[in-house]
């Protein structure tokens, strides 16, 4: 029975990622114009039109394919990626989007994978504590850094955070790599030198989902505490540890890892912003590139490899729910 819950997700993952990859092109197709306008009206304001703008635009959409129909355009780009592994070209980098988007995969996955292991690790025992606890100075403390995190904006955090380091440690955060490291070629010194950079990034972009898990997990444990079941165990004598982690924590988690799906594409949304004030190389800031020059290859390849990211995150947070709520019908 749990075979055939796993399989009928992964069969709705396919119809998911093929409905998000229609409305993803039909979305970036949307503002007027297209690339080949964007592309002329920079050179106008640089001065270097061309004299016959109308035929050079011409010439330049037969050049890029953009003279097809939509559709056609759609059919050829899902064909060459899922038979050829073949993304398009990239017509303002004028590369294969699969180089582009393969140099800033893996520090983009980098830290959306610490910041989600970074919340995960923090907000769960803090929030057991805070429930544990309550009005305790240290639940206040805690309470008091989660409303912290969940207000203040993610950008501001970044600036403020990159003038204390700046300042007390002498160490510029502004990217993920040192000066006299970043086009050097990989070794021992240039790891931990992205590592003494990597962190800030990392608390950035969790703190919020972290504070919020706090604040989630800390309110459910506490409504668990108070009911029957766990003042009757607690008169029969349960032993206190025993009785937390076997009933209320279990039940407690369920809306946390339920939405552990929804905490993946919260933290690519933040690595975005993230990433274009601390300039890393990371997809968020070639997203924001590829949708302000209507690049569609690249930006619409980008958007469905973040949503394939967030529909995986929810397929994993229905499996752990499923194993850690019996009570959840695979049928």
């Amino acid at each position: 029975m749990f075979l055939g819950y796993i399989i009928r997700r992964l069969l709705y993952m396919v119809v998911t990622l093929w409905i998000i990859s229609v409305l993803t092109f039909i979305i970036i197709q949307l503002p007027p114009g297209d690339f080949v306008t964007t592309y002329v009206n920079s050179l106008v304001q640089s001065g270097r039109g061309p004299a016959d703008r109308v035929a050079y635009e011409a010439q330049l959409r037969r050049l890029y394919g953009l003279d097809q129909p939509e559709f056609i355009r759609y059919i050829r780009w899902i064909e060459r990626m899922f038979l050829y592994g073949d993304f398009g070209q990239s017509l303002a980098w004028r590369r294969p989007v699969k180089d582009l988007i393969l140099e800033r995969l893996p520090i983009t996955l980098s830290i959306a994978t610490l910041s989600v292991i970074f919340i995960y690790l923090v907000s769960i025992p803090i929030g057991i504590y805070s429930a544990t606890h309550q009005y305790s100075i240290g639940d206040f403390t805690f309470s008091g850094i989660s409303f912290f995190g969940m207000s203040i904006p993610q950008f501001l955090f970044a600036l403020i955070l990159m003038y204390l380091v700046y300042r007390y440690f002498n160490i510029n955060i502004g990217s993920i790599f040192s000066p006299q490291y970043a086009n050097a070629p990989w070794s021992i010194a240039k790891f931990l030198d992205m590592v003494k950079h990597l962190w800030i990034p990392i608390v950035i972009v969790a703190i919020s989902s972290t504070a919020s898990v706090i604040r989630v997990l800390r309110g459910c444990l506490l409504d668990e505490l108070r009911k029957q079941y766990v003042i009757t165990a607690r008169a029969k004598g349960v032993p206190e540890k025993k009785l937390l982690w076997k009933y209320p924590v279990r039940i407690a988690l369920n809306p946390v890892v339920s939405t552990i799906g929804w905490d993946i594409p919260w933290v690519i949304s933040s690595e975005s912003i993230v990433g274009i004030v601390l300039n890393l190389p990371t997809l968020g800031p070639l997203l924001l590139q590829s949708l302000m020059s209507q690049d569609m290859y690249l930006g619409g390849t980008i958007v469905l490899l973040l949503a394939g990211m967030t529909v995986f995150g929810t397929f994993i947070s229905d499996i752990l729910l499923a194993l850690l709520d019996p009570r959840v019908r695979y049928e």
